[in-house]
């Protein structure tokens, strides 16, 4: 192989890398989510939305699960639905009384999200940021503990 396609392949390679360990943006208070601070760690990601019924009940229990999760290698990210940006973000994930990080930006091209329409819905990421789980309707802080440790052969 010659070098100067060597070298076209080290700065594909790179750029693949950097855009692998991009930022996932702010969260609901307008502090910035660092790719450190999520990569490498499974990834609890719930889609919930204002004016879903079922949401308003399974937000207390994703705040027990983001508890029990704290130095586990887990996280429970939530997104907004409707893309509630800013101060409406802020305002609803206080009306909610919601405790975990929720990104103002949607993840879902990062992780290869299939769309849904019907909320709420849960997403299981790996430490390797491979979806594994798709959840579709209420969950509860124990069926979800319990996903994450089949899934993670515990």
């Amino acid at each position: 192989m010659g070098s100067l396609c060597k070298v076209v392949m080290g700065i594909c390679a790179g750029l693949l890398l950097t855009a692998c360990s991009e930022d996932f943006g702010p969260d609901q208070h307008g502090r910035k989510v660092t790719a450190d601070s999520l990569d490498g760690q499974w990834l609890v990601i719930n889609y919930w939305a204002q004016w879903c019924a079922p949401c308003r009940t399974e937000i207390p229990e994703l705040n027990v699960l983001a508890k029990t999760l704290q130095g586990q290698g887990a996280q429970v990210i939530g997104v907004n639905f409707d893309g509630l940006q800013g101060e409406e973000l802020k305002q609803a994930t206080d009306a909610f009384d919601i405790q975990f990080t929720v990104l103002a930006q949607d993840p879902a091209a990062r992780f290869g999200l299939p769309h849904n329409d019907a909320l709420p819905v849960t997403y299981i990421i790996d430490a390797e940021g491979k979806l594994r789980e798709r959840l579709m309707g209420e969950q509860t802080s124990a069926g979800l503990l319990a996903q994450l440790q089949r899934l993670r052969g515990q």
